[in-house]
């Protein structure tokens, strides 16, 4: 490999050393409190903190210098566990003994080299060219030592846990409302724009008229669109027999359902057409030469080879449904977006953490998953 100075490396590089510099850590007398920022050297242990920023000088000058992806990687493994271990020490420096009310946080600093950290992980598992299983793989590695780091209590006096601590119960129905909202609205969306893409692929005079109407739907803003859906479907509760037995209310899980339901349209229907209409003439020809109907060419020609595309389609839904299903707490739909709602209401930005980060964590997850689902159907074709 030449020697050089790699561009990206060396934003990662300016980003580490912009992450030295800012706040570790947070200090707060109670959880409302204003935060007092400490930086390294002042959260943590002389010893550790000298070792931390020795290790974050090294990283940034591998990370600017054109190094092989396997050093890349292994540096960038050992930033983040070594901010993961240092940030969980932060709670046990800075807590006065016996004091039960003071809350201790990650500071921008600590999520800083975290995106920094990030940015070099995965810009080395591109240059290494893992294959798909090995991105899950890797994945659920990943998982695997955070539920254990969880589990073992290593960041169990930081601030945000001890918010989870108080509503662990509330936390998991709302995390089971949250995945019920995103994937129940994908399946519905699936189920309803995978046939209507397939129609529209085959009749021209409707695929211009029908895209244009999801289109607006689209351009429509999340929270409008949530309270366009209040007074039809409270006058279906109102008026239709079992409907309210069926949980369709103005406000709730309802109308969340069905928002999320109308924006998962679009990019199903689109894909599915743009992926039917892209399969090769050849095949379709090849296909008819050998004596296959049309449903016989649809499920074995047709589908597998525009299967890429529509599962793009399906990735981007999931990762839209996950961070908009967020917003439906604004109708009482439930949710991550309880927590982020109720802290910003309380100033209290560890519950609004409660619900941010799992929510940022399974969209990170969904797209990992779905983009090795999209080149595994693809069989590594560009």
């Amino acid at each position: 490999m030449p020697a050089g100075v790699d561009k990206l490396g060396v934003v990662a590089a300016a980003l580490l050393g912009l992450g030295a510099a800012a706040p570790f850590a947070l200090y707060r007398a109670n959880r409302i409190a204003t935060g007092e920022a400490r930086g390294v050297l002042d959260a943590v242990p002389t010893g550790p903190a000298l070792g931390f920023l020795a290790l974050l000088a090294a990283v940034a000058v591998l990370a600017a210098l054109r190094t092989r992806p396997w050093i890349r990687l292994a540096a960038a493994s050992l930033l983040l566990v070594a901010a993961a271990l240092l940030v969980g020490a932060t709670a046990d420096h800075l807590t006065p003994p016996g004091d039960r009310y003071a809350r201790v946080s990650p500071g921008s600093g600590f999520w800083i080299l975290l995106f920094a950290g990030g940015l070099l992980l995965a810009d080395a598992i591109v240059r290494l060219r893992l294959r798909p299983l090995l991105r899950v793989a890797a994945l659920a590695l990943t998982a695997a030592v955070l539920g254990l780091a969880l589990h073992a209590g290593l960041w169990s006096g930081l601030s945000i846990l001890k918010e989870y601590a108080n509503r662990a119960d509330v936390f998991w129905r709302e995390a089971t409302t949250h995945l019920l909202l995103a994937l129940g609205s994908l399946a519905a969306a699936a189920a309803v724009g995978l046939p209507l893409g397939i129609l529209l692929a085959r009749a021209a005079p409707l695929r211009a008229p029908v895209l244009n109407v999801l289109n607006m739907v689209q351009t429509i803003p999340s929270i409008a669109l949530f309270g366009m859906l209040i007074a039809p479907l409270g006058w279906v509760a109102a008026h239709v027999p079992g409907a309210a037995a069926l949980g369709i209310r103005g406000i709730g899980t309802a109308p969340a359902f069905v928002a999320l339901f109308l924006y998962s349209l679009l990019p199903v229907v689109a894909n599915t057409v743009v992926g039917l209409r892209g399969v090769p003439a050849a095949a379709v020809e090849a296909a008819r030469g050998m004596g296959m109907t049309v449903g016989q060419r649809l499920v074995a020609v047709d589908l597998p080879l525009a299967l890429p595309v529509i599962l793009t389609g399906i990735r981007i839904v999931l990762v839209q449904n996950i961070g908009l299903a967020t917003v439906a707490a604004l109708i009482g739909g439930g949710g991550f977006g309880v927590f982020v709602f109720l802290g910003i209401g309380q100033t209290a930005p560890d519950l609004i953490l409660l619900g941010a980060v799992p929510t940022v964590l399974l969209a990170f997850a969904a797209a990992v998953v779905l983009d090795a689902a999209v080149e595994g159907a693809s069989g590594g074709r560009p």
